[in-house]
């Protein structure tokens, strides 16, 4: 592999510049760009143009102050279209790329994570049928997890970080690995096609979502089985669950609402009605507000989560996906 590019360290913040405070940011396919979201104004205060078509997901490093932003292509799983091959670097608070990871050929880069124990980033690079790990610091790969399956396109680590679970599309299963070992552990399969995908606190419980049913699987993680199927009136999308583990929050993209499921009981509670097509959820670190991107609306409409109300909707910007917290 060919890697390029380089990070700026020690950057000086130019007047006008976001300041250091959390940001929230969102990948906006629609202007192939990263929108950064103040919070607590809920108005935009940046775009950055990523340099490629198209990134979907984004994350931020552990100290909030790169953006990690994967250019998957301009197509849709599965789907016809070009590969990305590269996986860019924006600094957040001068608003620039000032680094990049490129491959040698196409792996349509998705879903970024960072690794909560080792620091690492981890990207599922669906075309090699690998996540792959890189050195957020130099930019550099390191390895490779395999998944042993196509379309692997969403990804969730354990909080120990021993494991990790991704969601593979088209052929509808969810790969578990053995991350110190490098090797896949079981396939389950869930369905015909399976969408996104979502970890509890204490890595009891792996989510993803049914494509073929308006039902989410609940993986039981000590036996790495299908424990429960929880019925929704929609078929859902991405998922988040509260810090605290008490509610999984599910994207319904055709009921325009997000369904509130009690971990502990494995039911919709409620629902909360959001705007145009939701797709990613994502909750505060502190627990009191989730996001929601809405592609076709292309807001993120903000919930609070003591009262289930959506509270606001930010303006993010045509064709919002995926969100990331920058602390």
């Amino acid at each position: 592999m060919k890697i390029s590019g380089f990070v700026i360290a020690g950057m000086v913040v130019c007047a006008g510049a976001a300041s250091a405070q959390s940001r929230l940011l969102v990948a906006v396919k629609g202007t192939q760009s990263m929108a950064i979201v103040d919070p607590t104004s809920g108005s935009v205060v940046g775009t950055v143009p990523e340099g490629g078509t198209t990134g979907h997901e984004l994350i931020a490093s552990g100290d909030g102050k790169t953006a990690f932003v994967p250019i998957y292509g301009n197509s849709g799983v599965g789907k016809p279209g070009t590969d990305g091959d590269t996986i860019v670097a924006i600094d957040i608070a001068s608003r620039k790329v000032t680094g990049d990871v490129r491959f040698n050929h196409g792996v349509r880069p998705h879903c970024p994570l960072i690794g909560p124990k080792d620091g690492l980033l981890y990207v599922t690079t669906e075309l090699d049928k690998t996540i792959t790990i890189i050195d957020p610091k130099t930019l550099k790969v390191l390895g490779a997890l395999p998944t042993g399956q196509e379309q692997s396109h969403m990804a969730v680590l354990s909080h120990d970080g021993k494991r990790a679970y991704t969601a593979n599309v088209g052929p509808g299963t969810v790969s578990v690995i053995d991350v110190p070992g490098r090797k896949v552990l079981k396939v389950i399969k869930i369905s015909d096609t399976t969408q996104r995908i979502s970890i509890t606190p204490d890595d009891k419980w792996v989510f993803t979502a049914d494509q073929t049913k308006a039902q989410m699987a609940a993986i039981d993680t000590a036996k790495n089985e299908v424990a429960k199927w929880i019925p929704m009136e929609g078929v859902g999308y991405g998922s988040a669950v509260t810090p605290d583990g008490k509610w999984l929050l599910v994207a319904l993209a055709d009921q325009n609402k997000v369904a509130v499921i009690d971990v502990k009981t494995m039911q919709v509670a409620r629902t909360v009605a959001v705007g145009d097509y939701p797709q990613e959820v994502l909750v505060q670190p502190d627990g009191k507000t989730a996001y929601v991107s809405c592609s076709k609306a292309g807001t993120v409409s903000e919930i609070d989560l003591g009262s289930w109300k959506t509270t606001r909707t930010i303006n993010s910007g045509n064709n919002s996906d995926g969100l990331a917290w920058a602390k």
